[in-house]
């Protein structure tokens, strides 16, 4: 089970008419970059402009481009540390925040900075906490960041605990970065328990999903909703009533319009068994009970259409990336087949971009992202239309960058941008799903830069009908702006 770190979209999906998508692209110049030792990101708009973010072994820099994505100004980051790594953006209208994490002799430290609107450092950083590391080194993220929709509270937390036990140190901050609470908390269980990333709701309240795994598929036979008021002590917990059945790839998302949080997964009637239908559930928060929990069994021309009637039990690695819950209280559901194998001998030129990964070792580890399955739901559980997305991406040690999708909610259609891989060279792909669920899938046209590698997974969507997208060419990196 496992709670990815994409945020929701939450724009109003099925509200509108689908629209029929043309698209615009225009990149911006190229800038040198070494893929196996540099960052990137998309920060996003701040003071009309478009931010960027690249470091390497010239440092670490802010790129600002203009609509047309004329580079206006690079903003050199001189304050970072010279060792950072898990750096995070939240951008503003007129200012932007950043957190990253430095190694810094033997202990890693938590920075949080805020610019202006020009991306210049306003104050001097300020420290949130430190680790040790120990002899080996910095080795994983000591920090994790959530920030609610409106981008008002920030919270910093590390996460950790026994074989039983859960245990958290949190920080709360404004938009300021002014030091609102502190919470140190604890929740045991009678059996093993693991947890998911916290959320992060408007009024600064904290949400951590915790799971007691049980056979060797590590489904949940339990599951609960963990709150962690700012400033409290002690988590108060929730346990979702799964009836008897095994949850997993279970995904949260806050509903602060309506005072609720959503849960989607999938469910199977054994521990050790294949997946038979799918979880949803609708948490409450002002009573603090689940109003709304549903086990939904697949139905026949589901399995038929997702390929359910394979031996392979393909479907079983399907994983949940976003929630989408509709006015009249049914939901879309998107999950995309993703698992990773790893074997000890080692061929040559397996995957698209296996030229841009490398191993040491004789271990080699293959990344495989597959077809991507959006069901929608009504209020009372029955499935009104699946839609399917037919892809098969395959890399090897690289970390699957180049794999999976990025998705744009003009509010009428949702929209998949991806790689069609194939061991010569790929080809960038849409695939729209309307309203009622009519999919359309052709190749995208993205001509000009010298066809550089896109990297749809850490593109971006910045405005109702704007995506960011890197890209990568040899030693090189842009971005493309693509209008829909």
């Amino acid at each position: 089970m496992k709670h990815l770190k994409l945020a929701i979209i939450a724009l109003l999906f099925f509200i509108s008419p689908s629209l029929a998508l043309a698209q615009n692209v225009v990149y911006s110049q190229y800038d040198k970059f070494d893929f196996r030792g540099g960052e990137y990101a998309v920060v996003g708009v701040t003071g009309g402009l478009l931010y960027t973010y690249r470091s390497g072994t010239d440092g670490a820099m802010l790129d600002a481009y203009d609509d047309s994505m004329t580079k206006i100004a690079t903003v050199l980051l001189d304050f970072f540390p010279e060792k950072i790594y898990a750096t995070r953006f939240v951008s503003y209208p007129d200012k932007i925040i950043v957190l990253y994490q430095a190694l810094e002799s033997n202990k890693v430290v938590q920075y949080a900075a805020l610019l202006d609107e020009k991306g210049r450092l306003k104050n001097r950083p300020i420290e949130l906490g430190s680790f040790k590391t120990g002899i080996f080194g910095a080795n994983k993220a000591y920090f994790e960041y959530a920030v609610s929709d409106d981008k008002k509270r920030i919270l910093i937390y590390s996460a950790g605990g026994k074989s039983n036990e859960v245990d958290i140190e949190a920080k709360w901050l404004d938009d300021n970065l002014t030091n609102l609470k502190r919470s140190k908390a604890s929740f045991k269980t009678d059996n093993s328990v693991q947890h998911g990333e916290v959320v992060l709701a408007n009024d600064g309240v904290a949400y951590m999903p915790a799971f007691t795994p049980v056979g060797a598929l590590a489904y949940a036979d339990q599951y609960f909703i963990m709150m962690l008021q700012p400033g409290a002590s002690k988590f108060e917990a929730k346990e979702l009533p799964l009836s008897s059945k095994f949850a997993t790839s279970g995904y949260f998302r806050v509903d602060n319009h309506n005072n609720k949080i959503y849960f989607g997964g999938f469910y199977s009637d054994k521990k050790n068994g294949s997946f038979d239908g799918i979880v949803f559930a609708a948490f409450d928060i002002a009573s603090a009970a689940f109003q709304n929990a549903k086990c939904i069994p697949f139905d026949n021309e589901m399995l038929v259409a997702a390929g359910g009637r394979r031996r392979n039990h393909e479907l079983d690695n399907y994983e949940v990336k976003q929630l989408i819950v509709k006015n009249d209280g049914g939901f879309v559901m998107i999950s995309e087949i993703h698992y990773v194998t790893t074997r000890s001998n080692y061929t040559s030129g397996m995957g698209a971009y296996s030229f841009y990964g490398s191993s040491m070792s004789n271990l080699i580890h293959e990344y495989h992202y597959n077809d991507i399955m959006a069901l929608s739901y009504n209020k009372d559980g029955v499935r009104e239309w699946g839609s399917y997305v037919p892809k098969q991406q395959y890399s090897q040690e690289d970390g699957g960058v180049f794999s999976s999708y990025t998705l744009l909610n003009t509010g009428g259609t949702l929209a998949f941008l991806f790689n069609d891989f194939n061991i010569a060279h790929s080809h960038i792909q849409l695939a729209t799903v309307a309203a009622d669920g009519k999919t359309d899938i052709h190749s995208f046209t993205a001509e000009g830069n010298d066809n550089p590698d896109w990297l749809p997974r850490s593109g971006k969507q910045v405005a109702a009908r704007v995506l960011i997208v890197p890209c990568l060419h040899k030693k090189q990196l842009c971005f493309a702006r693509v209008m829909f």
